[in-house]
């Protein structure tokens, strides 16, 4: 059978089940007797081994079995959790992700896990050390279940009895002189698999490919063949010195165990999300998933379909063009029907784009456990609106920029332990990791309660790195001390680390929210802690956007930073600071001739069209030539040839089927 065709679903299914123990193992962490939550993990952990010895990624296997193996000590309440067993957990949940991301660029999950493996077994040895092996005999026995077999393949076994077959330990020894060990027991396991079914060896079959073993090694093995057959066999190759063979049955452990067991291998199903037990659920919070009915659709039809659907938005707006030519009553009402119907329907294919921001927000608890552990300092980290959703292409590139602004905040932001004490604070530090909507926009805040942005040592630094002159120091305002540390190669750190110093983090940060349309700003209270908030747009390829005439030309500005359009006198243009500027409700708000930015023909006039648009704090009026009106447009990329335009984010597609440049109005505002 080729299970390749499942290497997606085993992906899909795999992250789940990782991210149900990643959570888990938090709380684990907090509540080392929180039954409901080890056995969420073991679960999570069992599955995860079962589709992954299915699929034969054998690393991953051998991992979550000495996982489950130490987690089973602590549910019976053989062992106390401790300190370093979590430790390890969490070292084997990081190597499990990093295995499944191999998988996923194409590699066979294969990573050194040996000194994980070590420290799980040097966790489970005590229980261990009371389990005696099986003892071999000549005549058939019923061996125990302590052959280092797992719940999973018990359940295999049975599975297997149930259909006819026998279950055996074949015992081996080799001779004492034998050359080439692994070969031997690449022929016995050819022997083996010809007559019947391999389950388990032990050792691993890593450990004997490696050779790490003296000259014996036992196989669990079903067959519906004759003992004496097998025995034959396997005697038959050369250098084995003894076959020893007992009946293997499963323990009633198991059955109870397997009763929830899938009837066939979990190659092609969906396996449930594991839920917390019904006796304790105050103990936990864990959510309980509801069933829901949904399918699994390949983002790769979601784009095709998106990009139909963007094509068929520019035909519409032909369509209303046309009709408003043509003045056809029924025309011009059956555009209007065809137009509500798309607008419901380009709602519902954005909302197919849509993802819950959690998939980015799930990384952060372990990360920030792990770089907090690092840097000698007590982090807690809240998170809070998960569920917000935003589209997919932007999900799929704000995790980088959060993951600096994050590592930024433990680093930078908040004070060690001393530093705490001596401010009067909790020694625990606290991070909040914020999202939610508001308007068109999706916001997203990292606060922290450290010491905040120190505004003199910023520009200071500033000043040393050439960045600004002591003249343009004197001038800036808090915000503007603040935006610096996203200017390229500033550092406040004083020696590289592995977090910080090199002068490369922030100012990626805003080059890659500005390239996804966003912004981000930063909020700061000496002594109370910094806030740093990213507004990003729900989506990148529909929007509503306003179309302007400069001359002859046209150009669209998105509605999301439009606050208002205006006409404006001539009379009531002021000058102040060698700049045009007029009244807005009471403020002197800089205008921008966009004829003058784009190098077109200018015209003076009694009075102008204005649109006013805002950037963070900022605002400025746009002067254009006239007002067209509001439409919705697909964002196309400019392309490789036309990179590095200021002002200009992409284009679009008219009705008429000119080409429209898209105006970033951020880049208009940001000097």
């Amino acid at each position: 059978m080729d299970l390749n065709e499942y290497v997606g679903l085993f992906l899909d299914e795999s992250m789940e089940h990782l991210q149900a123990i990643n959570t888990s193992l938090l709380v684990f962490e907090e509540r080392l007797d929180d039954e409901a939550v080890i056995d969420q993990i073991f679960r999570s952990a069992h599955t995860l081994k079962g589709m992954a010895g299915t699929m034969g990624y054998d690393a991953i296997a051998d991992l979550t079995h000495e996982m489950e193996s130490a987690l089973d000590l602590v549910r019976s309440k053989k062992q106390p959790a401790t300190a370093e067993l979590i430790d390890v957990l969490f070292v084997a949940a990081e190597q499990l992700e990093t295995m499944v991301e191999d998988i996923s660029r194409g590699g066979k999950g294969k990573l050194d896990v040996t000194e994980t493996v070590r420290r799980l077994q040097q966790f489970i040895r005590p229980e261990q050390e009371e389990i005696i092996s099986v003892t071999p005999s000549t005549a058939p026995s019923t061996a125990p279940s302590t052959f280092e077999c797992d719940v999973y393949s018990e359940a295999v076994v049975k599975q297997s009895i149930a259909s006819g077959y026998q279950a055996y330990i074949v015992q081996v020894e080799l001779s004492a002189d034998v050359i080439l060990k692994a070969a031997r027991v690449y022929m016995v396991f050819d022997r083996l698999q010809q007559l019947g079914d391999v389950i388990l060896s032990n050792p691993t079959s890593d450990e004997l490919e490696q050779e790490h073993f003296e000259t014996s090694f036992s196989v669990l093995f079903v067959t519906q063949q004759e003992q004496s057959v097998i025995q034959e066999a396997v005697a038959s190759v050369s250098e084995v010195a003894t076959v020893k063979m007992d009946v293997f049955e499963a323990t009633p452990e198991a059955e109870v165990a397997t009763s929830t067991l899938p009837q066939e291998v979990p190659v092609a199903t969906s396996v449930p999300a594991p839920t917390a037990s019904p006796e304790s659920p105050e103990q936990t919070d864990l959510s309980v998933p509801v069933a829901s009915k949904t399918i699994r659709v390949n983002l790769e039809r979601i784009d095709r379909l998106m990009n139909l659907f963007e094509e068929f938005i520019i035909d519409r707006g032909r369509l209303e063009r046309i009709a408003a030519e043509v003045s056809s009553p029924e025309l011009t009402d059956t555009v209007e029907r065809i137009k509500r119907g798309t607008n419901e329907l380009q709602s519902l294919v954005l909302t197919l784009r849509m993802m819950p921001i959690e998939q980015v927000f799930n990384r952060f608890p372990r990360m920030v456990r792990s770089v907090s552990k690092d840097v000698g300092k007590h982090i807690k980290l809240h998170i809070t609106g998960a569920e917000t959703e935003l589209d997919r292409t932007v999900i799929d590139e704000i995790g980088d920029p959060l993951v600096h602004l994050i590592r930024n905040a433990i680093d930078h932001g908040i004070e060690n332990k001393a530093e705490r004490i001596l401010a009067n604070k909790p020694v625990e530090g606290n991070l909040s990791l914020r999202a939610y909507h508001s308007g068109n926009r999706v916001f997203i805040e990292i606060e922290d309660d450290g010491a905040g942005i120190n505004h003199e040592r910023v520009t200071r630094i500033a000043i040393e790195k050439g960045l600004i002159t002591e003249e343009e120091a004197m001038q800036l305002t808090i915000e503007e001390a603040s935006m610096l540390l996203f200017a390229p190669g500033f550092s406040t750190a004083e020696e590289v680390t592995d977090l910080s110093g090199r002068g490369v983090g922030l100012d990626v940060v805003k080059s890659k929210i500005e390239s996804l349309g966003g912004e981000v700003f930063v909020e700061t209270r000496r002594g109370e802690g910094t806030i740093f908030r990213i507004s990003l747009p729900l989506t990148l390829s529909i929007i509503s956007a306003m179309l302007v005439e400069l001359g002859q030309e046209t150009y669209a500005i998105p509605l999301t930073a439009i606050i208002e359009t205006t006409s404006l006198r001539k009379s009531a243009i002021l000058q102040a600071h060698r700049e045009k500027v007029f009244d807005f409700r009471g403020q002197l708000v800089p205008l921008i001739s966009l004829n003058e930015v784009y190098g077109l023909p200018q015209h003076e006039a009694e009075a102008y069209s204005v649109v006013v648009v805002r950037s963070g704090e900022k605002l400025a009026g746009l002067i254009v030539s006239e007002l067209i009106g509001q439409q919705e447009i697909v964002m196309k990329p400019l392309g490789s040839y036309l990179e590095g335009i200021r002002a200009i984010s992409g284009a679009t597609i008219l009705g008429d089927g000119q080409v429209a440049l898209i105006i970033d109005s951020n880049a208009l505002l940001r000097k």
